[in-house]
């Protein structure tokens, strides 16, 4: 890809989570050098999706575009498998107990493999104010939780057009990863992480969930950034979470 947006490259590493090689896209940005220390964003995709999802967002040239003018430091993306499963590829059934196992399963692939292979292999800052995770969809619940779950480690946190499930939703018997009271950070990190939620004013697929998931973590005394979009579920939205996301971070 042109070097005015950086370079996406696929690598492979073993998960002892899944016993398997598991793919991901790693982002460099423009005049990157392996001797320099960067800070990291894990960029998650959503249910029905791969590494490669994300690709239709066009990454590159976002982080590229700000990077280039200047108003976002250089950075690396990291765009992983969320489905941490041994056949990690889309199932004919994205709704199925299996595959949402396998996304909420992800935050294991994370820390045992996935972040250690990204440290051994290149020079990504370990302090939690340039480390930074992010998704739409179902990778928009996932990073919500995962963010919500080890603060020590993410500083920033974005989620676009967050899935159901997080918490409680009967509507698709979902138990949920966290209640309500569950839906905060310790002391410590409360005023010094971002949160940012947006959502389409037209999207019927999550409807007011993100808002929801916003007024619940406001009721715990939680600062969270919430956004509208014109469009749908679709990367209109998705595309301009990460440009207003990025520009916050770091």
């Amino acid at each position: 890809m042109d070097n005015v947006y950086g370079a996406i490259t696929e690598v492979s590493y073993y998960s002892k989570t899944t016993g398997t090689e598991r793919k991901c896209n790693i982002y460099t940005p423009p005049n990157y050098t392996p001797d320099k220390t960067y800070p990291v964003l894990y960029l998650l995709h959503g249910i029905g999706g791969t590494h490669r999802e994300w690709l239709d967002g066009a990454p590159d040239e976002i982080l590229g575009n700000l990077i280039t003018a200047g108003e976002v430091p250089p950075m690396i993306a990291v765009l992983p498998n969320v489905r941490a499963m041994a056949d990690d590829s889309v199932p004919s059934e994205v709704l199925s107990q299996q595959n949402i196992d396998a996304f909420d399963n992800f935050i294991n692939d994370l820390q045992n493999d996935l972040m250690p292979y990204i440290k051994a292999h290149y020079p990504v800052s370990e302090k939690r104010e340039e480390t930074a995770i992010a998704g739409l969809s179902m990778g928009g619940r996932e990073a919500l939780y995962i963010g919500i779950t080890m603060p020590e480690t993410f500083g920033f946190i974005g989620a676009f057009s967050p899935a159901p499930g997080l918490m409680p939703y009967a509507a698709l018997d979902y138990p949920g990863q966290l209640n309500k009271e569950q839906m905060l950070l310790p002391d410590e990190y409360k005023h010094n992480t971002l949160i940012f939620i947006c959502n389409g004013n037209r999207d019927d697929i999550v409807n007011d969930l993100p808002f929801q998931y916003k007024e619940a973590l406001v009721k715990n005394g939680m600062d969270v950034v919430y956004d509208i979009f014109d469009g749908e579920h679709d990367f209109t939205v998705w595309k301009e979470g990460l440009y207003y996301f990025v520009r916050c971070i770091f």
